[in-house]
């Protein structure tokens, strides 16, 4: 499996633009998580998010909620995710990104959690409730084990942050495109073409859009947006 980079390295050449779905495992059940991942493979997935479902999810909206408590429900838990994970990577062309909260890697120590994923075939994290300020013992101990974490930009954040968060974040840019959780929207907020511009001007790392595209024509929105602006 490449990674993240490569993946992404990539499709820039071919002017091609990155499709990452995201799911979270365990909804319904493991089985299910597994037949979809394969199937997001086979069917144009670039690279797959899967989020390891969490009691408290604060950037989710009630949708992933929802389904982060039907996977806890029916047993679903990080040992399990990295079970089926280390199964399916080795078959998976797609560079798999985990995303999960900060207090299961607090929990189970952070090189430990590092060197079990990395040995699943993780390629690629985001943990969403961890800001940059706490995030360069993860950044470093990751980049050691060929994992890359990605940092957040939300809509909010200021020029010199912006600047900062490109400076460190690996992979790519994760680019939040609304202000509030994840979920549905029927549009996309304006900000987010300032703020591809924005970034487009600190840094030449691929950027990826994400946070409440559920439809076709936003995600053609996006990258409309991104081929437009200089490179």
């Amino acid at each position: 499996m490449t990674s993240v980079s490569d993946c992404l390295a990539r499709l820039r050449d071919l002017g091609q633009c990155a499709l990452i779905p995201f799911l979270t495992a365990g909804d319904p059940d493991l089985a299910t998580t597994a037949a979809a991942l394969r199937q997001l493979d086979d069917h144009g997935a670039d690279l797959i998010e899967l989020g390891v479902p969490y009691s408290d999810p604060l950037a989710d909206g009630p949708v992933i909620q929802a389904a982060a408590t039907r996977a806890l429900q029916g047993g679903t838990r990080l040992d399990q995710v990295l079970e089926l994970v280390t199964e399916l990577t080795p078959t998976l062309r797609s560079p798999l990104i985990l995303f999960t909260y900060y207090n299961p890697i607090y929990h189970r120590g952070l090189s430990r959690f590092l060197q079990q994923i990395a040995q699943a075939g993780v390629r690629g994290l985001v943990v969403p409730d961890l800001p940059l300020e706490e995030s360069y013992d993860l950044l470093q101990q990751a980049q050691e084990l060929e994992i890359e974490v990605t940092l957040l930009v939300a809509p909010t954040s200021s020029k010199e942050r912006i600047l900062k968060i490109a400076a460190q974040s690996q992979g790519f840019i994760y680019l939040v495109s609304t202000t509030g959780v994840t979920g549905m929207r029927s549009q996309l907020e304006a900000r987010v073409q300032d703020l591809l511009l924005e970034l487009r001007q600190v840094t030449d790392k691929p950027i990826g859009v994400g946070f409440g595209i559920s439809r076709p024509e936003q995600a053609r929105q996006v990258k409309d947006w991104g081929l437009m602006l200089p490179l």
